[in-house]
């Protein structure tokens, strides 16, 4: 026989769409609980099972589920009356059942306010009512900063910035379900492409940078008052304007740090995948550009990604005469990758080579005046 255990547990299955229905104003309609499981064997099990089931029922309670009994001849109990039919006949019986009384009525208020300020998110209301009791306390400070962005869409302030009237933390601490409802309140201004919180929704944040070393006085003199270490936020970078003929980009510091100094040239600290964040540069679309990286299978998936945004990209040091004279038989980090690359024959060669021994050649390990040379026989 069903137990009131598992009445309850069966009960709570159905909640979900229970509260789907108080959201979108269905009149509530009986509940009816599955109760097909046989009686106990023995006279005081089936005793034991039939107080269990009526001490919470509602003719006990007061409240709670109905039990319809059906009179029936078993072979070993004889002639027994058990529930055919376990219902809960009213919404106070389920939500007082559940002990959810007051849950339900604090979702009914916010339903009410959530959908009456933003119509638009009925739906998701709907949807995901769980989320709207998840955020119960919580939805007055919401509803401020939903109203802030439909009146300010893609704002161009840093989140602290903002002048709305909650927590300094709230919108960093409640992102994930702001983002959702801004989807649909500022659908038109959403950045969808972006998954960060402040790109997607116009905000500002804090950018990576790049740095860049001057390597013609003449360019620090000119464009930045005789500095010639600067470092820039991206977006500003992307905006530079230079009349530059070449830009070396390397991964390794040490070696930005000590790249030559050449004529109406710049040196960019690349630092490995970031190179992504400068494929918009306009800079670098109508630039030569030279990339110096590890002679690893990592190095040449950064060129190849590189190339992949300027097809111009030269490579620099990274050959196989290079390799062979300076490498000391390091291991690199295994490379997974396995599709077709934007490299030269020469360098797709090394590639391979490199990839299938996990062979590793730092830049760092190429002796400066190798790098000197080779940089003036590549200017001549």
């Amino acid at each position: 026989m069903i137990t009131s255990i598992e009445i309850k547990k069966k009960a709570l299955r159905k909640y979900p769409e229970y509260l789907r229905n108080v959201a979108a104003g269905i009149d509530f309609q009986p509940i009816e609980i599955l109760c097909d499981k046989k009686a106990s064997n023995t006279m005081a099990e089936f005793h034991k099972e039939l107080e269990d089931i009526r001490s919470l029922s509602k003719e006990v309670k007061g409240y709670g589920y109905t039990i319809e009994w059906k009179t029936i001849k078993t072979k070993l109990l004889g002639t027994q009356d058990l529930p055919s039919r376990i219902t809960f006949e009213t919404a106070d019986d389920y939500e007082r059942f559940l002990q959810k009384k007051k849950e339900v009525a604090d979702f009914r208020k916010d339903v009410a306010r959530i959908s009456e300020k933003f119509p638009k998110l009925q739906h998701w209301i709907e949807k995901y009512p769980h989320k709207v009791i998840d955020n119960s306390e919580n939805w007055s400070d919401i509803l401020k900063v939903l109203d802030y962005f439909s009146k300010n869409p893609q704002p161009q302030l840093y989140i602290r910035e903002l002048p709305i009237e909650v927590h300094t933390k709230f919108i960093e601490q409640h992102k994930a379900v702001i983002g959702e409802l801004l989807d649909i309140v500022i659908e038109d201004y959403v950045n969808k492409t972006e998954k960060d919180f402040e790109k997607r929704y116009g905000l500002l944040y804090d950018e990576p940078m790049v740095r860049i070393r001057m390597l013609d006085e003449n360019l620090a003199t000119s464009y930045f008052s005789g500095l010639d270490d600067v470092t820039i936020p991206v977006s500003q970078f992307l905006k530079l304007q230079m009349p530059i003929s070449k830009i070396y980009i390397v991964e390794n510091k040490v070696n930005f740090l000590t790249f030559p100094l050449i004529a109406n040239s710049i040196v960019l600290w690349g630092k490995g995948y970031g190179v992504a964040s400068i494929k918009e540069s306009e800079l670098l679309k109508s630039t030569k550009l030279i990339y110096w990286g590890d002679l690893d299978a990592q190095g040449f998936e950064i060129l190849s990604q590189f190339r992949s945004y300027f097809t111009q990209v030269k490579s620099l040091l990274m050959n196989k005469e290079t390799f062979d004279k300076y490498f000391e038989n390091d291991l690199g980090t295994p490379s997974k990758i396995n599709v077709k690359l934007n490299l030269t024959t020469e360098e797709e060669e090394l590639y391979q080579y490199i990839k299938e021994n996990n062979y590793r050649l730092e830049q760092e390990k190429i002796p400066q005046s190798y790098v000197v040379e080779q940089l003036k026989c590549l200017l001549d």
